[in-house]
């Protein structure tokens, strides 16, 4: 039994322990109330990600452009019905009914002797900072003949989204084809639970894929509970994020959690009667260097490829070709729009070279 003096004792411990987390809880708080501190402490985790939507949220009251809206499933996804939205410099931003990028509605019911390819992919896919008619979906639409292409590309998304909007929307329209463009960058994406918003989350139990996070609460709940988050909680996990980069345990983790998600999202386009194919998108100093040899990261996405069995299409001696013609190609940021031509033009090259996709007719 604890007598009095010993209680008073073990009381002022607690007291002045929690005086100490109080002080540096206040210290945290005004570190990241500081704009040049706060710049330098923000990474690519997901405390950092949730710090910086707090922040825009405040000012734009969006999630991150107006043309998106919450999903309790997704974390995020592009408005149904946006028209000539001036969205990136003026180029236009058309959605369809379903929220899709392009002013083209699909019938979920696809039409007698139609081939349909739905293409999975981020913001390279959907088309960030280009127009409607400049994405490589839509140029790939009009090099195949006979061939729809659905794009489910969606800005900021890791392969876990991409996942769960085949499943939820994209085997609704009966794809003979499952189209993924693969960026490298997304793998991180996989192992967050916040990016552009708050998003679903897969982690691995014993090899098993585990859905961590099925519903994504909304924009305000999220507002409201953040007065009682700990700032200090979020520098320690902001520090544990860069240590875990550093030594390498992020990458790794994200390796495997890829893994397993690229194996999930070829067994959902088996099962809805499609063939998955898989494009590695070369970007930034990639799609200029002829001598370059395969990166790490292009060796890892084409040998999971192989050991699956699962077609792989590489793009980049496209580029290097169109660039010996004097195109002059962008390094970096976003595909422009010749980017997205010279990927269009090389993935309806190879597809109908490997026999991918109906043959068009003879000019």
């Amino acid at each position: 039994m604890i007598g009095p003096p010993m209680s008073r004792r073990l009381l002022g411990w607690l007291a002045y322990l929690l005086g100490v987390l109080l002080f540096f809880e206040a210290g945290a708080r005004l570190a990241l109330s500081n704009e040049t501190l706060f710049r330098r402490l923000v990474l690519q985790d997901e405390a950092s990600w949730r710090l910086r939507w707090v922040r825009r949220r405040a000012a734009t009251r969006s999630l991150q452009f107006s043309f998106d809206q919450w999903s309790p499933t997704l974390g995020w996804k592009p408005k149904p019905n946006v028209h000539d939205l001036e969205a990136f410099a003026g180029r236009p931003l058309t959605t369809n009914s379903r929220g899709l990028r392009g002013g083209r509605d699909y019938p979920y019911e696809k039409p007698p002797g139609v081939f349909r390819i739905v293409v999975l992919g981020d913001s390279f896919t959907f088309g960030e900072e280009v127009g409607d008619d400049d994405t490589y979906a839509h140029h790939l639409e009009g090099l195949l003949p006979g061939v729809e292409v659905v794009n489910l590309g969606v800005h900021g998304y890791g392969h876990d989204q991409m996942l769960l909007y085949l499943q939820e929307e994209g085997v609704r329209y009966h794809p003979d084809l499952v189209l993924l463009g693969f960026l490298s960058d997304d793998m991180i994406r996989n192992t967050l639970a916040f990016r552009d918003y708050a998003k679903p989350r897969f982690v691995l139990e014993g090899g098993r894929l585990v859905q961590e996070r099925t519903s994504v609460p909304p924009p305000d709940a999220m507002i409201a509970a953040e007065p009682y988050r700990s700032r200090l909680w979020d520098l320690l996990t902001m520090a544990r994020a860069r240590y875990r980069d550093r030594n390498g345990q992020q990458y790794r983790e994200a390796q495997q959690l890829t893994l397993a998600l690229l194996d999930e999202m070829r067994a959902t386009a088996v099962a809805a009667g499609a063939r998955p194919v898989f494009f590695y998108l070369p970007v930034y100093g990639e799609i200029t260097k002829p001598d370059l040899p395969k990166t790490l990261r292009e060796r890892f996405f084409f040998g999971y490829c192989d050991d699956r069995g699962i077609a792989s299409l590489y793009l980049r001696p496209y580029f290097i070709a169109a660039m010996a013609k004097g195109t002059e190609l962008k390094v970096y940021g976003h595909w422009g729009p010749v980017e997205h031509r010279v990927a269009a033009e090389g993935l309806a090259a190879e597809l109908v070279a490997r026999g991918l996709v109906p043959k068009p007719p003879s000019p």
